[in-house]
Order: C-alpha cells, then sequence, then structure tokens
C-alpha cells in the first residue's frame, strides 16, 4: 500500500517514513502543497498525511482540493491545536487530526485503523456471521450465543465485531484502542476490561479460547472458526 505524505519538515518526513516503511508501506514525499496536489492528480494512494502549514498551498487548501476528486482518507498532522483548527480540517474532509509533537507509534496506528475502514466500507458485508456457537447480526447490531441473543455494550459489540471482521489478524491493545475509541488518550486498561467482558458474556475461556486469543506480548486475535 501507498501512503502519500506531504510535509514541509524533512526531519519529520523521515521519521514518518522510516516507521511507516517498518509497516511494509511504500512512501511517496512531497515537501510543498502544490507539489504535493499534482502529485496525488498523477498516482493513486491508499491513504494521504497532510501538514497544515505548507508552503505554495496550504493544507486545509489541500484538503478541499483532493476531496473534490477523491475520498481516500486524509489524515491531517499539525502543530495547530485549537478546536477551530480540527473541526475545520474534519469539516472540509479530513479523516482524522494528530497534533505534533505526536508519536510516531500513535500515527502508524491511526495509518493503519483509517485504512482498514476504508477497504472495509468498500466492501458489501453479509447481514450475518456465523462461528461456532455464535451468531452476530450486523443489521441488529446483536450477538446471539446458543440461540440466545446476549447483552453487550456498544463498545463490546463493536470490539468484538471488528475482531470478527479481521480473523487471524493480531492487533495490539493501542490498535484496537485506536479503532473503536477514535485513539483520544489511549488507555490500555479500557481494551483489557472489555475483552474480559467479552469472554465472560461468550463464555470463552482463556486458556482454551474459542473466539478471542491472547497473543502474548503482543495483543489480541480473533479465532473463530466460521460455521452456520
Amino acid at each position: 500500500m501507498t501512503i502519500l505524505l506531504i510535509e514541509d519538515d524533512p526531519s519529520i518526513a523521515q521519521i514518518v517514513t522510516d516507521y511507516l516503511e517498518k509497516e511494509s508501506f511504500t512512501i511517496m514525499w512531497c515537501e510543498d502543497g502544490e507539489l504535493g496536489y499534482n502529485t496525488f492528480l498523477t498516482n493513486t494512494y491508499d491513504l494521504i498525511v497532510v501538514d497544515l502549514m505548507l508552503p505554495k498551498m496550504d493544507g486545509f487548501t489541500l484538503c478541499e482540493k483532493i476531496r473534490e476528486h477523491s475520498d481516500v482518507p486524509i489524515i491531517v498532522v499539525s502543530a495547530k491545536q485549537s478546536d477551530f483548527d480540527k473541526v475545520r480540517s474534519l469539516e472540509i474532509g479530513a479523516d482524522d487530526y494528530v497534533t505534533k509533537p505526536f508519536s510516531p507509534f500513535e500515527l502508524t496506528a491511526r495509518v493503519k485503523a483509517q485504512i482498514r475502514r476504508y477497504k472495509r466500507g468498500a466492501q458489501p458485508q453479509a447481514e450475518y456471521m456465523f462461528f461456532q456457537d455464535v451468531k452476530i447480526d450486523r443489521k441488529g447490531r446483536r450477538v446471539i450465543v446458543d440461540g440466545e441473543a446476549i447483552v453487550l455494550t456498544a463498545k463490546e459489540y463493536q470490539l468484538f465485531l471488528y475482531l470478527a471482521e479481521n480473523p487471524g489478524q493480531v492487533f495490539s491493545k493501542e490498535d484496537l484502542y485506536t479503532e473503536i475509541w477514535n485513539g483520544d488518550g489511549f488507555d490500555s486498561r479500557t481494551v483489557t476490561v472489555h475483552i474480559k467482558n467479552l469472554r465472560y458474556k461468550l463464555k470463552d475461556g482463556k486458556k482454551l479460547p474459542k473466539y478471542i486469543e491472547t497473543v502474548w506480548g503482543v495483543g489480541y486475535k480473533f479465532i473463530g472458526i466460521p460455521g452456520k
């Protein structure tokens, strides 16, 4: 997957490039808004990272012009921390907003989360998903175990559905927090508690799990066997 990075600070661009390339992304870097826009027009990208304070064309204008042609995910990365700048960025088409200084790990997690959302939204989804004793009713936003609907909070449902939609993929707690809680104020305990509650309600043992497996030192993955 290819990411267009539009950032006028070479040191920040290098850090972002190094971290994203470790995750097997290909990075195209442009150091001003005008070059970034022209590069966008001549290539196809899976996501765009945009600084707001750019020479030749500012980030706000750039986002607006990109949105005239594409719904590709856009993450704004900026030293501007006011609510006005964040709201304006989101209103003109940005999908996420990260303030400088930022954690490269957090930015990487947000990049992966936005790409997953975009790819998932482009694919048709079945109304039901079946795994052993579990049935997920997407339309009704319900999880049914052994023929009986269990009571899940909104976040528990979102978390379980997200894991089920990405079977076998290992997610760190930060990955899950970024996806389900939008990444603000990362709290690993929140993820741990929700996983614990899901296991209890699903009657999914931690030692011999059927659905959610702990990958020690990394995070969690979904291991449910598809059925009907």
